[in-house]
Protein backbone atom coordinates (compact mmCIF):
# COMPACT_ATOMS: atom_id res chain seq x y z
CA UNK A 1 0.00 0.00 0.00
CA UNK A 2 2.87 2.37 1.46
CA UNK A 3 4.32 1.64 -2.37
CA UNK A 4 0.79 2.48 -4.73
CA UNK A 5 1.16 6.07 -2.29
CA UNK A 6 4.59 6.41 -3.63
CA UNK A 7 3.17 5.92 -7.16
CA UNK A 8 0.97 8.33 -7.16
CA UNK A 9 2.79 10.94 -5.05
CA UNK A 10 5.70 10.47 -8.03
CA UNK A 11 3.23 10.79 -10.76
CA UNK A 12 1.50 13.62 -9.26
CA UNK A 13 4.74 15.47 -8.46
CA UNK A 14 5.56 15.06 -12.01
CA UNK A 15 2.19 16.17 -13.43
CA UNK A 16 2.92 18.94 -11.60
CA UNK A 17 6.54 19.88 -12.57
CA UNK A 18 5.04 19.41 -16.02
CA UNK A 19 2.63 21.74 -15.63
CA UNK A 20 4.79 24.08 -13.93
CA UNK A 21 7.95 23.91 -16.78
CA UNK A 22 4.82 24.39 -19.55
CA UNK A 23 3.51 27.54 -17.79
CA UNK A 24 6.57 28.97 -17.42
CA UNK A 25 7.63 28.14 -21.43
CA UNK A 26 4.58 29.99 -22.38
CA UNK A 27 5.69 33.22 -20.68
CA UNK A 28 9.28 32.86 -22.17
CA UNK A 29 9.46 35.61 -24.27
CA UNK A 30 11.76 35.79 -27.52
CA UNK A 31 14.40 38.54 -28.70
CA UNK A 32 12.80 39.61 -31.67
CA UNK A 33 15.29 42.64 -33.06
CA UNK A 34 17.31 45.48 -31.65
CA UNK A 35 18.40 48.30 -33.08
CA UNK A 36 20.56 51.63 -32.22
CA UNK A 37 18.99 54.26 -29.92
CA UNK A 38 20.29 57.29 -31.98
CA UNK A 39 19.82 61.04 -30.79
CA UNK A 40 20.51 63.10 -33.88
CA UNK A 41 24.16 61.86 -35.12
CA UNK A 42 25.16 60.16 -31.50
CA UNK A 43 24.39 56.92 -30.55
CA UNK A 44 23.65 57.11 -27.10
CA UNK A 45 22.83 53.11 -26.31
CA UNK A 46 20.46 49.81 -27.38
CA UNK A 47 17.35 48.91 -27.30
CA UNK A 48 15.87 45.21 -28.15
CA UNK A 49 12.55 44.08 -28.47
CA UNK A 50 11.32 40.90 -27.16
CA UNK A 51 7.89 38.99 -27.39
CA UNK A 52 6.23 35.65 -27.19
CA UNK A 53 5.81 35.11 -30.56
CA UNK A 54 8.01 37.59 -32.85
CA UNK A 55 5.63 37.19 -35.85
CA UNK A 56 2.15 38.37 -33.60
CA UNK A 57 1.15 41.65 -33.24
CA UNK A 58 2.82 43.51 -30.35
CA UNK A 59 -0.30 44.95 -29.39
CA UNK A 60 -2.02 41.27 -28.52
CA UNK A 61 1.31 39.64 -26.42
CA UNK A 62 3.08 39.50 -23.54
CA UNK A 63 6.36 42.09 -24.78
CA UNK A 64 9.41 43.84 -23.19
CA UNK A 65 11.81 46.59 -24.30
CA UNK A 66 15.19 46.62 -22.84
CA UNK A 67 17.26 50.05 -23.81
CA UNK A 68 20.50 49.79 -22.26
CA UNK A 69 22.46 53.14 -22.47
CA UNK A 70 26.02 53.88 -23.56
CA UNK A 71 25.75 58.11 -22.10
CA UNK A 72 24.20 59.94 -19.38
CA UNK A 73 20.38 61.01 -20.39
CA UNK A 74 18.88 63.19 -17.68
CA UNK A 75 15.35 62.52 -16.77
CA UNK A 76 13.66 65.36 -18.19
CA UNK A 77 14.90 64.36 -21.58
CA UNK A 78 13.14 60.90 -20.87
CA UNK A 79 10.23 62.66 -19.96
CA UNK A 80 10.12 64.89 -22.63
CA UNK A 81 10.40 62.68 -25.11
CA UNK A 82 7.78 60.26 -23.81
CA UNK A 83 5.35 62.66 -23.18
CA UNK A 84 6.28 64.29 -27.24
CA UNK A 85 5.76 60.68 -28.81
CA UNK A 86 2.58 59.59 -27.14
CA UNK A 87 1.16 62.78 -28.23
CA UNK A 88 2.43 62.12 -31.81
CA UNK A 89 0.90 58.18 -31.35
CA UNK A 90 -1.98 58.46 -29.77
CA UNK A 91 -4.38 61.49 -29.74
CA UNK A 92 -6.96 61.18 -26.94
CA UNK A 93 -5.75 63.34 -24.24
CA UNK A 94 -8.08 61.36 -21.68
CA UNK A 95 -5.73 57.50 -23.02
CA UNK A 96 -2.70 60.45 -23.12
CA UNK A 97 -2.99 61.07 -19.15
CA UNK A 98 -3.36 57.14 -18.29
CA UNK A 99 0.61 56.69 -19.10
CA UNK A 100 1.53 60.36 -17.12
CA UNK A 101 2.55 58.01 -13.87
CA UNK A 102 4.94 55.71 -15.52
CA UNK A 103 6.58 58.90 -17.41
CA UNK A 104 7.13 60.15 -13.85
CA UNK A 105 8.92 57.20 -13.00
CA UNK A 106 12.29 57.87 -15.67
CA UNK A 107 15.11 58.42 -13.64
CA UNK A 108 18.53 59.93 -15.14
CA UNK A 109 20.43 57.37 -16.44
CA UNK A 110 24.36 56.95 -16.81
CA UNK A 111 26.66 55.08 -18.69
CA UNK A 112 26.08 50.93 -18.28
CA UNK A 113 22.53 51.52 -16.89
CA UNK A 114 19.40 49.39 -18.56
CA UNK A 115 15.48 50.32 -18.48
CA UNK A 116 13.26 47.82 -18.89
CA UNK A 117 9.79 47.96 -20.20
CA UNK A 118 7.79 44.99 -19.77
CA UNK A 119 4.07 44.31 -20.96
CA UNK A 120 1.85 41.41 -19.26
CA UNK A 121 -1.23 41.13 -21.37
CA UNK A 122 -3.41 39.16 -19.09
CA UNK A 123 -3.06 41.09 -16.19
CA UNK A 124 -2.93 44.40 -18.52
CA UNK A 125 0.20 45.75 -16.51
CA UNK A 126 3.01 47.85 -18.07
CA UNK A 127 6.16 47.83 -15.44
CA UNK A 128 9.44 50.42 -15.50
CA UNK A 129 12.72 48.70 -14.35
CA UNK A 130 16.40 50.86 -13.58
CA UNK A 131 18.80 48.40 -13.15
CA UNK A 132 16.59 45.46 -12.61
CA UNK A 133 15.05 47.48 -9.76
CA UNK A 134 11.14 47.84 -10.64
CA UNK A 135 10.38 51.58 -10.64
CA UNK A 136 6.68 50.75 -10.70
CA UNK A 137 3.63 49.49 -12.14
CA UNK A 138 0.52 50.80 -14.75
CA UNK A 139 -2.25 48.49 -14.68
CA UNK A 140 -4.71 49.85 -17.68
CA UNK A 141 -6.99 48.27 -20.65
CA UNK A 142 -4.84 50.38 -22.85
CA UNK A 143 -1.58 50.09 -20.88
CA UNK A 144 0.47 48.48 -23.45
CA UNK A 145 -0.04 51.36 -26.33
CA UNK A 146 2.57 52.89 -24.36
CA UNK A 147 4.40 50.72 -26.84
CA UNK A 148 3.52 53.43 -29.38
CA UNK A 149 6.50 55.36 -28.75
CA UNK A 150 8.74 52.90 -30.63
CA UNK A 151 6.60 50.77 -32.38
CA UNK A 152 3.17 52.93 -33.48
CA UNK A 153 2.23 54.88 -36.57
CA UNK A 154 5.04 57.71 -35.71
CA UNK A 155 7.76 56.01 -33.52
CA UNK A 156 10.78 57.81 -31.86
CA UNK A 157 12.62 56.39 -35.01
CA UNK A 158 10.90 54.68 -38.07
CA UNK A 159 14.36 52.74 -38.67
CA UNK A 160 14.72 51.73 -35.35
CA UNK A 161 11.03 49.95 -35.21
CA UNK A 162 11.79 48.38 -38.20
CA UNK A 163 15.36 46.58 -36.36
CA UNK A 164 13.16 45.59 -33.36
CA UNK A 165 9.97 44.36 -35.43
CA UNK A 166 11.93 42.52 -38.05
Amino acid sequence: MGTAIQKVAISTALVMGFSISSLAQAQTLNKCGDGPLMVGQKQVGVASYFAQNCTQPWQEQNIQMDFSYTHNIPEWAFKRAATHLLKRNVKDPKILAIFNPITDLYRPVRSGDLYCLKYTHTAQTLSLSLNRQVLGQLQHPLAQQYFNIWLGPQPFSAKLKQQLLN
